[in-house]
């Protein structure tokens, strides 16, 4: 069954993720995770990583999630969805569920590129037919905004503090995306919240191959990023206009670009509306700035040339 992909057809199906949770003004998470159950035509079992999703969208007795959903530590969500996948797989062999379901774990940055990484792995070479998705806030916003290995180079965090010794993270972000894709699975995508047609295209196709499927999509924090509450989507638009965030798929190892922009914006533009980038636009971090606009330029030019489309 074909999903819905305007804008009219989408607000006529219900919204599986309820309003009144605990997720900060303006936090990106919450419109990924509605994007993401509207694009489905499936019924979906979610597993969800401890971190700022899952403490605030359920409460004690209470939660916001109108889907079977299983709160797990931060480091088992592939895990945990590895092992209720395999339980359906073997109830619907003996003929006791006889409906498609689908399953969908999903992680902050800290649970997917750090702590929950060795499940997630272990999932994805075993071949578990199911979709992880990263939530990529570039922190550990739920517990004080330390860096995590998702931390985007220069920024300032509590952890690698912008001062006198260092001026903000001085390694640049790792590439899971591409990690991920070297698991030789059969999908592995970047989508961001701005750009919703892409977002739930690639939602809809991931959940239609067999198999383990993953997807970074980039999720603004007001708090962590230190910019206004209402500018989610701006800085989304400008984290894929500016190339920091190029949007792009990778189906059984060919990669194609799904988002060229029509005229690439200067990372400058991404990193100004945000307060943990203030101290890089000082006289003397100007070699920071420029060597942070290289690392995105050598990054979009190695996608460009992947796919073809110089």
């Amino acid at each position: 069954m074909a999903t819905p992909l305007t804008l009219k057809e989408l607000s006529k199906k219900e919204v599986l993720l309820t309003s009144g949770h605990r997720m900060c003004s303006g936090c990106g998470a919450p419109i990924i995770v509605k994007m993401v159950l509207l694009a489905s035509e499936y019924p979906i079992v979610a597993a969800n990583a401890t971190g700022c999703l899952e403490v605030s969208t359920c409460i004690s007795d209470y939660t916001a999630w109108k889907i079977p959903w299983i709160h797990n530590a931060f480091e088992n969500a592939a895990a945990t969805l590895s092992g209720v996948e395999t339980m359906y797989r073997s109830l619907k062999k003996q003929g006791k569920i006889d409906k498609d379901i689908k399953f969908i774990a999903f992680g902050g940055d800290g649970g997917t590129y750090d702590i929950g990484f060795q499940s997630l792995s272990g999932a994805m070479e075993r071949g578990h037919d199911m979709l992880y998705i990263c939530y990529d806030n570039g922190a550990y916003m739920n517990t004080g905004i330390q860096r995590s290995s998702a931390t985007p180079y220069g920024a300032d965090t509590t952890t690698c503090p912008a001062g006198s010794v260092i001026q903000g993270k001085p390694q640049p972000r790792k590439n899971l995306t591409k990690i991920m894709a070297a698991h030789d699975i059969p999908y592995v995508a970047q989508a961001s919240p701005s750009n919703w047609s892409d977002l739930v295209k690639k939602v809809k196709k991931a959940l239609e191959i067999k198999g383990p499927k993953f997807m970074n999509i980039l999720s603004p924090c007001n708090r962590g990023w230190r910019s206004r509450t209402d500018d989610a989507i701006m800085l989304s638009r400008l984290g894929v206009e500016t190339c920091y965030w190029p949007l792009y798929e990778i189906e059984n190892g060919v990669t194609k670009v799904t988002f060229k922009p029509k005229e690439k914006k200067p990372l400058v533009d991404f990193l100004k509306p945000q307060g943990r980038f203030k101290h890089l636009f000082a006289p003397e971090n100007e070699n920071m700035l420029k060597n942070f606009q290289e690392m995105v330029d050598k990054e979009w030019g190695s996608l460009l040339k992947a796919s073809g489309t110089e």
